[in-house]
């Protein structure tokens, strides 16, 4: 079998036309593929940021593109191999309307990021919902259709496939009080928060036997951290927490109204979703250079390599978030005693195939927005003492069928330390009846939105069917850098 190399044809599409130059971007491409340091498109990826900017591969110390920024850099002050400008793709010059719930709930920059990104040339249609806020590329919040082969990684989020998840006990609500002790000790035993925590047994890692493990080497690399970190939480706004679920007549079928002990979690596809975000994050904007302000934007062709890649390694973290979840609700109702009634879950960063009003194929980017079909259910939180709500997609159109994925933040997390009062949050938890494990003042629930004012904005996309209210909750030591 031919060994994979990297071509002259390949390294010339960067801008190299000097033969010297040629040879030495060959010898370390070729060297460090040979050698199993890094992917073919993670290696082009660099040489194109290096071409672009060598100054920080060569203050690298111990870099792998050290000796190559330095030639480029002296090069240049001698007027060779001088940086060839490459075509732009252009933004479209007319702004589409976009529809917007909660406008008066909504930043500026958020607003400017939608603008920016209804402007790309492969986008058809986007929305924005009411606990918008600014993020990188796409904001948060934002849902974007583009044409049907591409697929943009920053619009599907870092956090590819973060998810809730809510396992229902045929419990009463009250024992959230009266097995108060027995349940917090539930949460300490079978979760685990942190950036580089790991699981320490498993309930079923099934998942792992699928081929698609074996289907690229990017995801061959990060198979064993995933395995490591399945059924753990992260850090940031992901939780586990126990609370009182309230129930309408009729609302969920099979299920009597009333009151009942329920699970909630949130978290994502973790260091392995991460990773994926980055790599072809940085594929996508070599591949596809655009200006400045939309440059997060960037987008891979599915008709092409590296898309194929991203689609599937993507679909495989969502496969992977939803495992996550499950290892944590199963091994705690394993605790427990007792299997929960129901389990309803959702994504909130992904991409999907689907079709518009109109039966044009597109691509759904749902950047921090909850899938909204009719008749989907879904699961929208609000704060660790706010209530979040179980809802069923109405099947608006004209929001791609969506909603808000949470009450979305009204204050930075820097803003949130500078502004908040530690001695307001504590009695907001009292208040609230709330025991809360981990967190910090950036978590706290004056740096939201208020969730009622959210789901009054967006009661044409969602009908409410249950009220979930926190109760135990637990999140990342306060010390973990938030990585949502």
């Amino acid at each position: 079998m031919e060994k994979e190399k990297i071509s002259n044809g390949e390294l010339s599409t960067l801008g190299i036309n000097d033969l010297e130059v040629l040879v030495s971007f060959s010898r370390v491409a070729n060297g460090l593929l040979k050698h199993g340091v890094m992917a073919k498109p993670e290696i082009l990826a660099n040489l194109e940021a290096l071409i672009d900017d060598p100054m920080p591969y060569a203050l690298k110390k111990g870099g792998k593109f050290k000796n190559l920024a330095e030639s480029v850099i002296s090069m240049r002050k001698e007027g060779k191999f001088i940086k060839q400008e490459r075509s732009n793709f252009k933004l479209k010059e007319d702004i589409a309307d976009f529809p917007v719930w909660g406008l008066e709930h909504i930043e500026v920059g958020a607003l400017a990021q939608m603008r920016t990104a209804i402007q790309l040339p492969i986008a058809v249609a986007g929305a924005l919902m009411p606990d918008a806020h600014q993020g990188y590329g796409l904001p948060i919040g934002g849902v974007l259709a583009t044409t049907a082969n591409t697929i943009i990684p920053f619009a599907v989020g870092v956090d590819i496939a973060c998810r809730m998840c809510l396992s229902i006990f045929d419990l009463p609500a009250e024992s959230v009080d009266t097995e108060a002790g027995k349940l917090k000790n539930i949460l300490v035993d079978n979760t685990y928060f942190g950036m580089g925590c790991k699981t320490q047994s498993y309930f079923d890692s099934s998942l792992f036997d699928s081929s698609t493990w074996d289907e690229t080497k990017v995801i061959r690399s990060l198979k064993n951290k995933a395995y490591a970190q399945l059924g753990t939480s992260g850090t940031g706004n992901h939780f586990v927490e126990w609370g009182e679920l309230t129930i309408a007549d009729g609302a969920l079928e099979g299920i009597p109204a009333g009151r009942y002990l329920a699970l909630l979690s949130h978290s994502g596809s973790r260091g392995f979703g991460g990773a994926i975000a980055d790599h072809y994050s940085k594929v996508a904007m070599t591949k596809t250079k655009l200006p400045h302000e939309a440059r997060h934007l960037a987008w891979l062709d599915l008709d092409k390599e590296e898309g194929q890649e991203y689609w599937i390694a993507m679909n495989l973290a969502g496969e992977y978030a939803s495992a996550n979840h499950h290892e944590i609700h199963n091994k705690i109702a394993k605790a427990l005693g007792l299997n929960p009634i129901t389990r309803i879950e959702n994504h909130h960063n992904f991409a999907w195939k689907e079709k518009l009003a109109d039966g044009t194929d597109v691509m759904v980017h749902r950047k921090g927005a909850t899938p909204a079909g009719e008749g989907v259910l879904g699961i929208i939180p609000g704060s660790m003492s706010t209530p979040g709500f179980v809802v069923r997609g109405k099947g608006d159109m004209t929001s791609i069928n969506s909603a808000s994925h949470g009450a979305g933040r009204l204050m930075s997390r820097s803003a949130a330390f500078k502004t908040l009062d530690k001695a307001a949050i504590a009695a907001n938890l009292i208040d609230k009846r709330i025991t809360l494990m981990g967190s910090d003042m950036d978590e706290a629930p004056m740096a939201y939105k208020d969730i009622h004012a959210v789901m009054a904005a967006q009661g044409d996309l969602v009908e409410v069917l249950a009220k979930f209210e926190p109760r135990i909750v637990r999140m990342a030591d306060p010390r973990e850098k938030p990585e949502d």
